[in-house]
């Protein structure tokens, strides 16, 4: 009975599609559990650089069962063209199952979304425009419309439908001064994307029920980070659903005694994509070295495109997200990235209103916090063929175990490059 969650200790951008990829060779199920095709997951094997949006990053083993759990946001034609893209690429058709409690993101959420940051204007909080806030807002107000509603009786559809848009209209001609919808427009392709999608739809909580029942292990993959969470997280700069551990288990469908290993994955610096305060942030000609030498395409949004905004290691936030993910372990990424510096940066406390802290604190408290650096010796070389703890250069090594300190938990796992082969035991402390 092995379930493990998966989750980010940072902003996103961790590479926790990497590690679950990398895991799900020995898991026979993959579960995405919340958010939906607001955020990417970068993967690199065999089929090349593959962008995963919705589904879980299982979806290369041909042996796992990849399951979207009633917690998702989920945009049925992001899922298709996702799904699509696969195909098309040579990947074989993974085995998909689509929890029938999941909810759906229809067209009039994104334009809510979209229509929200232009009302915003220079106060917006940096959204992907995939209409995840709209959609949550809905989910909470119960206005929602789950897939099991695409296959009972037509006029209950059309009927939840119109409850849906009722308020929207009044907001889409007196705030946003745009022309309002009527339920005919939310079900053009609609019934066509339901019927695509039938032969996935099942009871996923009795599917993960009856496997971990039997044994099998089960991951459970998050999206974003714990400081993307809305309650723990730097709201209002957050993303619209919990990010952490502690949600797993109810947006999977899972007890909440089940999942008894919390993954978290570290980033060996500092990014984020969107608004918000962050802390370490680099500028100029010191931010784009970084950003250009970021992974396999350098550090750019996986959904957006965006230019990520880059920073050193923040021990501080690392070891907040750590402790409210409630990390069993940790498994740092992108170390490689840091080679071409003689001198590397960490931030050990923040400095606000003259005194040195060393508990994140609330959001209001971040917008005047600054940056109190420890800098270590650089390694100057690649390590990107390492294959063991040991082979790394001392002073990585040395790096890597400061980290430690600071973050008060051990990486089980180094990762050295962007290749499944490259993620490294952490082993022990060459002499």
């Amino acid at each position: 009975m092995s379930v493990t969650a998966i989750v980010g200790a940072n902003w996103g951008d961790e590479g926790k599609g990497k590690i679950t990829d990398w895991m799900a060779k020995e898991a026979d199920y993959i579960v995405r559990f919340q958010g939906g095709s607001n955020a990417g997951h970068t993967i690199i094997n065999e089929y090349g650089k593959v962008v995963l949006n919705l589904l879980p990053s299982g979806v290369f083993h041909p042996h796992t069962t990849n399951v979207i759990g009633p917690g998702v946001a989920l945009n049925l034609t992001e899922l298709f063209k996702e799904w699509d893209q696969l195909i098309a690429r040579g990947v074989p058709e993974p085995r998909l199952k689509v929890s029938s409690r999941a909810q759906l993101v229809l067209p009039y959420h994104l334009l809510m979304d979209e229509w929200e940051e232009e009302r915003l204007a220079s106060r917006q909080f940096g959204s992907t425009k995939q209409g995840i806030a709209p959609f949550y807002a809905d989910k909470y107000l119960k206005v929602g419309i789950q897939v099991a509603d695409l296959y009972g009786e037509r006029d209950q559809l059309i009927r939840k439908l119109e409850q849906a848009l009722a308020g929207k209209t009044v907001l889409a001609r007196h705030l946003y001064r745009k022309a309002p919808w009527n339920w005919q427009d939310a079900w053009t392709g609609l019934m066509e994307l339901a019927e695509r999608l039938r032969p996935f739809v099942c009871d996923t909580t009795v599917l993960l029920r009856e496997a971990r029942e039997s044994g099998q292990k089960i991951l459970l993959e998050g999206q974003l980070g714990a400081l993307r969470d809305p309650d723990h997280g730097i709201y209002p700069y957050s993303t619209s659903s919990s990010t952490l551990a502690g949600f797993a288990s109810v947006g999977a469908g899972l007890p909440p005694h089940a999942v008894t290993r919390i993954i978290s994955v570290v980033k060996a610096y500092s990014s984020c994509v969107g608004a918000g305060p962050f802390v370490t942030e680099l500028q100029g000609e010191t931010a784009e070295q970084l950003r250009v030498h970021g992974g396999d395409a350098g550090e750019f949004g996986a959904r957006t495109g965006r230019p990520r905004r880059v920073g050193w290691f923040d021990a501080v936030a690392t070891r907040y997200g750590c402790q409210i993910q409630g990390s069993t372990e940790a498994i740092l990424t992108n170390l490689d990235v840091l080679g071409y510096l003689e001198e590397i940066p960490i931030c050990t406390a923040y400095k606000i209103d003259g005194k040195r802290v060393t508990e994140f604190p609330e959001t209001p408290k971040l917008n005047n916090a600054e940056p109190d650096l420890e800098v270590m010796p650089g390694w100057k070389c690649p390590i990107s063929g390492v294959r063991s703890y040991s082979q790394l250069p001392r002073n990585a090594q040395c790096y890597v175990e400061r980290l430690e300190e600071e973050i008060g938990i051990r990486f089980s796992w180094i990762s050295c490059g962007p290749g499944r082969e490259e993620i490294v035991p952490r082993g022990s402390i060459r002499s």
